[in-house]
Protein backbone atom coordinates (compact mmCIF):
# COMPACT_ATOMS: atom_id res chain seq x y z
CA UNK A 1 0.00 0.00 0.00
CA UNK A 2 2.94 2.34 0.31
CA UNK A 3 4.04 1.84 -3.02
CA UNK A 4 0.36 2.85 -4.25
CA UNK A 5 0.70 6.13 -2.18
CA UNK A 6 4.04 6.93 -3.76
CA UNK A 7 2.61 6.40 -6.87
CA UNK A 8 -0.60 8.29 -6.27
CA UNK A 9 -1.13 11.49 -8.71
CA UNK A 10 -2.04 14.88 -7.54
CA UNK A 11 -2.87 17.90 -8.85
CA UNK A 12 -3.50 21.00 -5.91
CA UNK A 13 -4.41 23.88 -6.97
CA UNK A 14 -1.86 27.32 -4.79
CA UNK A 15 -3.93 30.49 -4.21
CA UNK A 16 -1.44 33.25 -3.37
CA UNK A 17 -3.48 36.69 -2.32
CA UNK A 18 -0.94 39.41 -3.54
CA UNK A 19 -0.86 42.67 -2.01
CA UNK A 20 2.14 45.10 -3.44
CA UNK A 21 4.80 43.08 -3.15
CA UNK A 22 3.79 40.97 -0.54
CA UNK A 23 2.19 36.94 -0.02
CA UNK A 24 -0.99 38.42 1.95
CA UNK A 25 -2.33 35.24 2.26
CA UNK A 26 -1.47 31.58 0.95
CA UNK A 27 -1.42 27.83 1.89
CA UNK A 28 1.61 27.99 4.36
CA UNK A 29 -0.34 31.17 5.50
CA UNK A 30 -3.88 29.44 5.95
CA UNK A 31 -2.17 26.44 7.70
CA UNK A 32 -0.43 28.78 9.65
CA UNK A 33 -3.37 30.41 10.90
CA UNK A 34 -4.89 27.24 11.36
CA UNK A 35 -2.74 26.27 14.10
CA UNK A 36 -2.66 29.06 16.05
CA UNK A 37 -6.14 28.86 16.46
CA UNK A 38 -5.75 25.26 17.30
CA UNK A 39 -2.92 25.91 19.48
CA UNK A 40 -3.97 29.83 21.06
CA UNK A 41 -0.05 30.23 20.82
CA UNK A 42 2.15 31.56 18.00
CA UNK A 43 4.75 29.15 19.31
CA UNK A 44 3.22 25.98 19.79
CA UNK A 45 1.86 26.70 16.20
CA UNK A 46 5.33 26.87 14.51
CA UNK A 47 6.67 24.04 16.09
CA UNK A 48 3.26 21.98 14.46
CA UNK A 49 4.16 24.22 11.38
CA UNK A 50 7.81 23.62 11.32
CA UNK A 51 8.53 26.70 11.65
CA UNK A 52 10.72 28.95 13.83
CA UNK A 53 9.07 31.31 16.08
CA UNK A 54 10.66 34.03 14.41
CA UNK A 55 9.35 33.24 10.76
CA UNK A 56 5.78 32.17 11.85
CA UNK A 57 6.12 35.74 13.70
CA UNK A 58 7.02 37.55 10.61
CA UNK A 59 4.29 35.97 8.33
CA UNK A 60 1.72 36.88 10.98
CA UNK A 61 2.73 40.39 10.86
CA UNK A 62 3.08 40.65 7.20
CA UNK A 63 -0.65 38.93 7.19
CA UNK A 64 -1.56 41.64 9.80
CA UNK A 65 0.15 44.55 7.85
CA UNK A 66 -1.57 43.40 5.25
CA UNK A 67 -5.18 43.51 5.68
CA UNK A 68 -7.63 45.88 7.01
CA UNK A 69 -7.51 44.82 10.59
CA UNK A 70 -5.37 41.95 11.95
CA UNK A 71 -6.25 38.60 11.54
CA UNK A 72 -4.23 37.45 14.92
CA UNK A 73 -4.15 39.09 18.18
CA UNK A 74 -1.08 37.94 20.94
CA UNK A 75 -0.64 39.32 24.41
CA UNK A 76 2.81 39.03 25.72
CA UNK A 77 4.16 36.20 27.86
CA UNK A 78 3.94 36.55 31.89
CA UNK A 79 3.27 34.44 35.13
CA UNK A 80 0.32 33.31 33.24
CA UNK A 81 1.85 32.62 30.00
CA UNK A 82 1.30 34.83 26.73
CA UNK A 83 -1.11 33.74 23.80
CA UNK A 84 -2.72 33.93 20.53
CA UNK A 85 -5.87 33.95 18.73
CA UNK A 86 -7.48 34.46 15.49
CA UNK A 87 -9.81 37.45 15.34
CA UNK A 88 -13.09 37.48 13.63
CA UNK A 89 -11.68 38.16 10.17
CA UNK A 90 -8.76 35.87 10.68
CA UNK A 91 -11.59 33.26 11.07
CA UNK A 92 -13.66 34.14 8.08
CA UNK A 93 -11.03 34.56 5.67
CA UNK A 94 -9.23 31.29 6.88
CA UNK A 95 -12.41 29.77 5.96
CA UNK A 96 -12.85 31.76 2.98
CA UNK A 97 -9.63 30.47 1.43
CA UNK A 98 -9.98 26.85 2.28
CA UNK A 99 -13.04 27.69 0.26
CA UNK A 100 -11.63 29.15 -2.46
CA UNK A 101 -9.27 26.24 -2.32
CA UNK A 102 -12.27 23.56 -2.86
CA UNK A 103 -13.78 25.90 -5.58
CA UNK A 104 -10.51 25.47 -7.67
CA UNK A 105 -9.89 21.77 -7.01
CA UNK A 106 -13.41 21.35 -8.46
CA UNK A 107 -13.31 23.59 -11.43
CA UNK A 108 -9.88 21.93 -12.55
CA UNK A 109 -11.19 18.39 -11.95
CA UNK A 110 -11.91 17.97 -15.94
CA UNK A 111 -8.37 19.23 -17.04
CA UNK A 112 -6.79 17.26 -14.20
CA UNK A 113 -8.05 14.18 -16.08
CA UNK A 114 -7.02 14.97 -19.11
CA UNK A 115 -3.59 15.82 -18.18
CA UNK A 116 -3.28 12.33 -15.70
CA UNK A 117 -4.20 10.44 -18.90
CA UNK A 118 -1.48 11.80 -20.32
CA UNK A 119 1.18 10.77 -17.68
CA UNK A 120 3.63 8.13 -17.64
CA UNK A 121 3.15 5.90 -14.22
CA UNK A 122 5.63 6.79 -11.78
CA UNK A 123 7.80 3.44 -11.00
Amino acid sequence: MATREKNKLTCRPRIRVVAGDQIALGPGKVDLLEAIDRWGSISKAARESGLSYRRAWTLVDTMNKSFKSALVESSAGGKKGGGAHLTPLGEKLAATYRAMESKAETAMKPDWKTIQRSLKPSE
